[in-house]
């Protein structure tokens, strides 16, 4: 189960509106004070323009986390005792699903790169935030499987 403050599921809901039409993406980070939502660059654009050989799809139907950017981040959240908690990302004008996409990201090695962190999808239908969805790395189903996303009032 994942359990999101009012504030941070709210947080999240704006970014995949502000991003709309394309894919938003970013990580949160957990403390017993609470978590916070960093939101990160979508650098597919960039990478389709780059090379669209290898990356046929634009941010209108991928994402790709700028990898410095998350270093960066991940590396304040541990100097500071933060967990990272989750990753997440908006599925314009479609489902908040795990897509065979998302998994082949998520688990570039066959095994998940942050096993132990959620990944959150924002499902984004005409500008309006849909249904949101989280899902836990399984290692009995070797797979990403549905969990519970809980939002719970500010404290």
């Amino acid at each position: 189960m994942l359990v999101l403050s009012e504030t941070v599921f709210v947080t999240i809901a704006e970014h995949a509106v502000e991003a709309y039409p394309e894919e938003c993406c970013g990580v949160i980070l957990g403390s017993t004070g609470g978590d916070e939502v960093h939101r990160l660059e979508n650098i597919q654009n960039r990478l389709h323009a780059t090379d669209p050989e290898t990356f046929p799809r634009d941010a209108r139907t991928a994402y790709t986390m700028d990898p410095k950017e998350l270093e960066a981040v991940l590396g304040q959240a541990e100097g500071r005792g933060l967990a990272f908690k989750a990753l997440y990302h908006s599925h314009p004008d479609h489902d908040a699903y795990f897509s065979a996409e998302d998994r082949a990201c998520a688990t570039p090695f066959g095994e998940p790169t942050y096993p132990g962190a959620v990944q959150i999808v924002v499902s984004v239908m005409s500008g309006n935030v849909g249904r949101v969805a989280a899902y836990a790395w399984d290692p009995d189903a070797d797979d990403f499987v549905e969990t519970t996303l809980k939002r719970v009032p500010d404290c």
